[in-house]
């Protein structure tokens, strides 16, 4: 803890003063962020370090599991996030990332890891699709496997809650909000985004088109017909 306190005053005297240009805008202008991020919790994976983000680029929720309720009419931090950062802030990109080794996708391929913890336990039933997903599709995986595979079914199914949420829906019926799912391999540095078009996860490369989940563009059910001169 004394290390990060003592950062904390680097923050202060070294950090801060060299940047106060920055912050004197976002003061003055508030927060326009580029994107929503919703992340694992894990320490391993800092979302603003993993996109080398500034103050200001990134609006972020971190929770075990990188985990998106479906929508309800019971409030819970995760969806007054989304709420807020579509409604208020305009975001139009929203990342769901999960990562390797994660603990929760540990938890839900094994859940006698959560003995004593039924909260944690209540919170992953939202990534039981996920699971179901593994266990019936996949065969012949070891531990690693079955975690590796349900961190990135678990991102696919949390983009599907993700939908179910008004101000994401409308956003996305009006063709204004693209939807990404992204993997960190903490073991190789890597990040790989989810392909809408061929349902799977591709390296993100500087020289390749992005793989988006779901690109923007209008998606309204019903078609609308030119209204008629009088």
């Amino acid at each position: 803890m004394n290390d990060l306190i003592g950062r904390v005053f680097d923050f202060e005297k070294r950090v801060f003063p060299s940047r106060t240009d920055l912050f004197a805008k976002l003061v003055a202008d508030g927060q326009s962020p580029k994107a929503l991020m919703i992340s694992c919790a894990d320490s391993r994976v800092a979302p603003e370090h993993v996109m080398q983000a500034e103050p200001g680029d990134m609006f972020v929720c971190r929770n075990a599991g990188n985990i998106v309720p479906p929508f309800a009419t019971q409030n819970g931090g995760v969806s007054s996030t989304v709420e807020y950062a579509v409604a208020a802030l305009g975001v139009r990109d929203i990342i769901v990332c999960g990562h390797s080794d994660c603990g929760a996708m540990k938890a839900l391929m094994n859940p006698h890891m959560m003995e004593g913890m039924p909260n944690v336990a209540a919170w992953l039933r939202h990534s039981h699709a996920a699971e179901h997903v593994v266990r019936s599709g996949y065969t012949d995986l070891d531990d690693a496997g079955l975690v590796r595979a349900a961190s990135l079914e678990n991102i696919v199914v949390q983009l599907a809650h993700l939908r179910t949420h008004p101000s994401v829906a409308a956003g996305i019926a009006r063709g204004e909000i693209s939807l990404h799912g992204w993997f960190v391999d903490i073991h190789l540095g890597e990040v790989m985004g989810l392909d809408g078009a061929s349902g799977q996860f591709v390296p993100i490369r500087a020289n390749e088109p992005l793989p988006v989940a779901l690109a923007a563009a209008q998606r309204l059910a019903m078609h609308q017909r030119p209204a008629q001169a009088a």
